[in-house]
């Protein structure tokens, strides 16, 4: 019975070992099996993805490519999808124009940087069409908004010639009514300018990075008068000045004398200065509206500008 019951045991763990070894030999072939499987899966799906990223096109790329089928007549020079989350700014000879990322939506027009209080459109413009802001674009300025940036060019039209100095003798202006700032042992630049106007915020954000002496004369061209009087009396006029331009609230504005701002307005009207800026240098020769920091430089050293 014994003996009987040895061999049913031992029968017994044979049977058992044979299903346990087998199914462990198909379970880790069947596991081999799924993970070559899934890695040329994966494998694929990179090489898949890195196909895609090589033949997908940029982002300007593919925005060129939809307006060259949906505007076949324009000229498009770049196509700038980094300068705006959303917005694809877009250089069409001497135009400026934005366009969204489907390269359906197309709009004309400022883009403001709340943040930085930059007129973006404006800044390009300069960059772009810089003949454009010399000698007109400071009367212009006088019929312009306070915030008003400055327009592209119609399609054709060609750039304006430089315009050479005129003569200006500022001897018959009072001390009074000027604010002095800049670098003191650098050349001197007057500057005729309204606190409103875009041309001479601009303008004042580039003699700032110049070696330069400015002696600003507010003269009021667009309704400016109150803001000048308050730079001109604040305790710290250079200050308050960019304060002006940057459109932030004077943090120490005051009362004085501002007979000198009359003055000014008086000295602009007798000699015909109806937009701004206006800029003169030491010797009294004097050109209108914003120029570029290489033109600029050049004028002031006394070169042709």
């Amino acid at each position: 019975m014994s003996a009987t019951n040895s061999r049913a045991r031992s029968l017994f763990r044979g049977c058992m070992s044979r299903p346990v070894v087998i199914g462990y030999g198909v379970s880790m072939g069947l596991l081999a099996l799924v993970l070559g499987y899934g890695l040329i899966v994966m494998l694929s799906a990179l090489v898949g993805m890195k196909a895609y990223a090589a033949i997908r096109p940029e982002p300007n790329v593919a925005v060129a490519q939809l307006l060259k089928a949906r505007l076949p007549k324009t000229q498009v020079s770049k196509v700038d999808c980094g300068v705006v989350d959303g917005l694809c700014e877009v250089t069409a000879g001497s135009n400026l124009f934005y366009v969204d990322r489907s390269g359906r939506y197309l709009m004309i027009g400022r883009v403001y940087d709340m943040e930085t209080r930059q007129d973006l459109t404006a800044t390009r413009l300069l960059e772009i069409n810089p003949d454009t802001l010399i000698g007109g674009a400071a009367k212009a300025n006088n019929a312009a908004s306070s915030d008003e940036a400055p327009l592209t060019r119609g399609a054709g039209s060609q750039p304006a010639a430089p315009a050479a100095p005129q003569h200006l003798s500022l001897t018959s202006l009072p001390a009074t009514g000027a604010i002095v700032w800049g670098k003191p042992s650098g050349k001197t630049v007057t500057v005729f300018s309204d606190f409103r106007c875009g041309y001479c915020r601009a303008l004042s954000n580039t003699l700032r990075t110049m070696n330069v002496r400015v002696i600003e004369r507010p003269i009021s061209v667009l309704g400016s008068r109150d803001l000048a009087n308050q730079v001109y009396c604040a305790k710290n006029r250079e200050e308050a000045l960019h304060q002006a331009y940057a459109g932030e609230p004077l943090r120490n504005a005051g009362t004085c004398d501002t007979s000198g701002l009359d003055a000014n307005e008086k000295f602009a009207r007798a000699h015909g200065l109806s937009g701004t800026p206006v800029i003169v240098r030491a010797d009294g020769a004097m050109i209108e509206g914003y120029r570029p920091k290489e033109a600029l430089a050049a004028f002031i050293a006394g070169g042709r500008s």
